[in-house]
């Protein structure tokens, strides 16, 4: 892609990214404060953990290996292109009636296994939302290999904005977390089939393929499905065992704690996320054409502005968590300010992995990615089994930190092993945001020390925000022409 496709693409999943977490932001308001009780939005939190931990079996690294050989094909015959969707389409599919249809009747049996048969009755619901939520990311993962990226962040928008509707809808008419969970299954389902027809019309029928699959392609796409399978179930369990084990060591208010934690974690990430995930295909066209230099520069620049982003949004964090979850979310979401504080190191790790673990499989180094995680994951279940215990929920935090931290100095070893970055600049780099955050966070703590209530915190985030930019201008970081250049 040449400058102006990626910042398209980046314009269009941003976009898409801002909406889903506009839409995710009004429904975890709306279901916390509003129409469910803490239990049961926490119960709503363990069910779902465990549904993403089940999905990974329905999921496996299909859809990344087919969006690799999609892109790898594109570049040397494109006749092969179709044949790789039809397989993985193939495969996809039959994991998911693999995966369905036995927890359709087991669910409730799974629940009382994990020690929580209060979800028992939301498991049970399980099969529908790990068939359509599949789907809906599938499709996604496609487009990217494809460098379709508009209709990815398409996919996402449509899904996001159904859920949020369907969810309030069923929560309203049925009633508790059963309710918005079934929202959760007829929004996703709604993205998930808007993804596959794009992709039937677009990608497939009509496109002129070769008579014949290439001898052998289908097993290429099942064996390099296996380390993407290894990086994606550490990356699950990284991301679902703690809540899980929050669930089952604790009590329902305390998922509620994490859970709502996380999904604001989630908020933020949202453009790092966008930005690694329409990059990541170009890292491999670049090394296709033996343009590892190029690749190279791409990759230390969007470093940057991710460090110069999510340094100061940290600090943020740690600052403004106790009296913005007051404001927002109420006084009975206020002992999760110190989960939302140790979160603040895991916003900048996964912001750096967001731009970094994706480019890794398209470099062809998703085996290196897959014994990270592996290693990352253990270490962070026999954390949690440790810490929850004495330290409570922000014991669990402090796990995924922890372990993330080791997994992030990794995957950017392993980047550098392959782009030879300029470790030197990136570190002046580094040491020149730490400066501004400096700066902006003992603004915004000295109006947090003078004033109190919605005042005080408006009043603080819009002060760092500024001090941050005119630090940022000022010091060379930011350049607002590059910036709206990009994104115009």
């Amino acid at each position: 892609m040449d400058v102006k496709e990626v910042a398209r693409s980046f314009r269009a999943m941003l976009t898409a990214r801002v909406l889903h977490m506009v839409a995710s932001g009004l429904l975890t308001l709306v279901l916390a404060r509003f129409l469910l009780s803490q239990t049961e939005y926490g119960l709503l939190g363990s069910a779902v953990a465990v549904l993403g931990v089940v999905q990974l079996v329905s999921d496996l690294g299909i859809g990344k290996a087919a969006a690799r050989y999609v892109t790898e094909y594109r570049e040397n015959d494109p006749s092969q292109v179709p044949h790789v969707l039809r397989i993985a389409t193939t495969y996809r599919v039959g994991a998911i009636v693999a995966v369905c249809v036995p927890f359709a009747l087991l669910g409730p049996r799974v629940a009382a296994l994990i020690g929580q048969p209060e979800i028992g009755h939301l498991l049970a619901l399980g099969a529908g939302y790990i068939a359509v939520h599949s789907l809906f990311s599938y499709s996604q993962v496609l487009f990217q290999g494809y460098n379709r990226i508009t209709y990815s962040a398409a996919v996402r928008t449509v899904g996001s904005v159904a859920r949020l509707g369907f969810a309030v809808a069923f929560v309203l008419a049925v009633g508790g977390a059963a309710g918005a969970l079934a929202g959760y299954v007829v929004g996703y389902g709604v993205g998930g089939l808007l993804g596959l027809g794009l992709l039937y019309v677009k990608c497939y029928r009509g496109v002129e393929r070769a008579d014949e699959p290439e001898e052998g392609l289908a097993e290429r796409v099942a064996r390099y499905s296996v380390p993407l399978t290894a990086t994606r179930g550490a990356n699950v369990l990284d991301k679902r065992v703690d809540t899980i084990l929050v669930g089952s060591l604790m009590n329902p208010a305390a998922v509620s704690y994490y859970y709502l934690s996380k999904q604001i974690v989630g908020f933020v990430q949202s453009p790092a996320a966008s930005l690694g995930f329409t990059l990541s295909p170009t890292y491999g066209e670049h090394k296709a054409d033996g343009r590892t230099d190029r690749a190279a520069s791409v990759y230390e620049t969007t470093l940057q502005y991710v460090l110069l982003l999510y340094v100061p949004a940290a600090a943020g964090m740690v600052l403004v968590a106790e009296p913005a979850l007051r404001l927002v979310f109420g006084a009975e979401y206020a002992p999760a300010a110190p989960v939302l504080q140790v979160f603040a190191g895991y916003v900048v790790l996964q912001a750096i992995s967001f731009v970094t673990s994706d480019a890794l499989d398209y470099l062809g180094r998703a085996r290196s990615r897959a014994y990270a995680k592996g290693a990352a994951s253990i270490s962070n279940f026999l954390l949690n089994l440790a810490l929850i215990p004495a330290f409570g929920v922000p014991g669990a935090a402090a796990a995924t930190v922890v372990t993330h931290a080791g997994y992030t100095t990794v995957n950017v070893a392993v980047i550098h092993s392959e782009l030879s970055l300029s470790v030197g600049r990136l570190a002046r780099h580094l040491a020149v945001v730490v400066g501004v955050t400096a700066a902006m966070s003992a603004a915004v703590w000295a109006v947090l020390t003078t004033a109190s209530g919605a005042l005080a915190v408006v009043s603080a985030v819009a002060l760092g925000v500024a001090v941050w930019a005119g630090l940022s201008v000022l010091s060379g970081l930011l350049e607002p022409s590059r910036v709206v250049t990009a994104l115009s």
